[in-house]
């Protein structure tokens, strides 16, 4: 087992994951519920220290340009984020009438998270900080850091990151298959997740395409941009898009997706700066998933769509969505006043569209995750940099 690489060992987990939910065992899949219940808790306590560890010595190592390549990244999720969703809009305006009734809809939503099987234990870690307070400290640090000429802090955030490293290499990604395994396991008992995306499978596989959509795109332009070879560089973030499928959270992600970055090439002070800070702010899949989602509730409703409305609905997700990226699910729940307030979503339209984003949340995070990857290339580009051809190959 030690011997596999990192991508069959997560693909292995997923499956014996399944297997195990339908045995129909409550016993075991409890078992494995108390060890995700656990382990993820664990990994909410670490995101802030993640974001810290990284961020902060990453601008820091940047130098005197640390705040215009802070402003270019930004810019850069922002503007992935804006056009994807746009993307989705486009797309499900010209086909959501093809594949739904207009008014036709008659189904009983129910948050599926009810079915989910609960550990026989929890042991709780609450984070010393937020997302948001750990990417204010991270920046503030960070462009301190690179402002001062005095090495003290810099010395101690560098320290910091190494013992962050240790606790990603030898207690997190190892657990990760299990924590993985746990989740499949628990989403394949409910079954209630499984019924969701059968009633709305067209939904979800034109979904699914955007996002594959979303990443040629972005992986092309990053190709070009930095003169790499797409199809490998996108092959490349491969174990991180099923780490995200695994986690639903692409904080939960920054491990494996930071390491595949480097792996394809990038600066290591580059991606260590934007990899933690695109997995907070850059939610290219989320936003592709939420729009077509509350644009299918909509036209289900009678509601009318028009750009102009989910236009603003869109810009106004790229900013509400930033604190979501550390919680499964996260995405949705942030969103949830947009819905209410931009969309005129009643209770039992909110109540659908969360069961609906829940039920492929996974699939959204890891078009996220794997994005991050796409816009480090870009940010690696500006910087002045290279890919470092050397490490554009990887064994699986």
């Amino acid at each position: 087992m030690k011997k596999l690489g990192l991508l069959p060992k997560l693909i292995l987990a997923i499956i014996i994951g399944i297997l195990i939910g339908t045995t129909r065992s409550e016993i075991l899949v409890r078992i494995m519920a108390t060890f995700t219940g656990i382990f993820g808790n664990f990994l909410n306590f670490v995101i802030p220290l993640i974001i810290i560890g990284f961020v902060a010595p990453g601008i820091g190592e940047l130098g005197k340009g640390a705040g215009k390549l802070l402003g270019i990244t930004t810019a850069l999720a922002y503007l992935s984020t804006i056009l994807s969703g746009t993307l989705a809009y486009g797309v499900n305006h010209t086909l959501f009438k093809y594949i739904l009734v207009p008014g036709a809809l008659s189904f009983n939503a129910a948050n599926p998270e009810h079915a989910l099987l609960s550990g026989f234990f929890t042991v709780d870690m609450p984070p010393i900080m937020g997302v948001m307070t750990a990417l204010l400290i991270a920046f503030t640090l960070g462009i301190g850091i690179a402002a001062v000429d005095g090495t003290t802090i810099k010395n101690f955030m560098n320290e910091f990151q190494q013992i962050v490293e240790g606790i990603i290499r030898k207690i997190i990604i190892p657990l990760l298959p299990i924590h993985i395994a746990g989740i499949f396991a628990n989403m394949t008992y409910a079954g209630e997740v499984v019924t969701i995306m059968t009633v709305f499978s067209k939904v979800f596989g034109l979904i699914l395409i955007l996002h594959f959509t979303v990443l040629v795109i972005q992986y092309v332009v990053a190709g070009l941009l930095a003169g790499g070879n797409p199809i490998t560089l996108l092959k490349n973030m491969i174990p991180a898009y099923f780490t995200a499928i695994g986690t639903q959270s692409s904080a939960a992600t920054i491990p494996v997706t930071l390491r595949q970055t480097k792996v394809n090439g990038v600066n290591d002070g580059i991606a260590d700066f934007a990899v933690p800070l695109c997995a907070t702010i850059h939610l290219s899949g989320s936003t592709v998933t939420l729009v077509s989602c509350s644009m299918a509730v909509m036209m289900l409703h009678n509601i009318p769509v028009t750009f102009h409305l989910m236009f603003g609905f869109i810009m106004m997700l790229g900013i509400t969505m930033v604190a979501a990226p550390g919680v499964p699910g996260g995405a949705v729940m942030a969103a949830l006043g947009l819905l209410q307030t931009m969309l005129g979503f009643s209770p039992a339209s909110i109540s659908l569209m969360i069961a609906l984003y829940l039920a492929q949340d996974s699939f959204g995070t890891a078009c996220n995750v794997t994005g991050d990857g796409a816009i480090s290339i870009m940010v690696n580009k500006f910087a002045g940099y290279r890919l470092n051809k050397n490490e554009t190959n990887v064994e699986y």
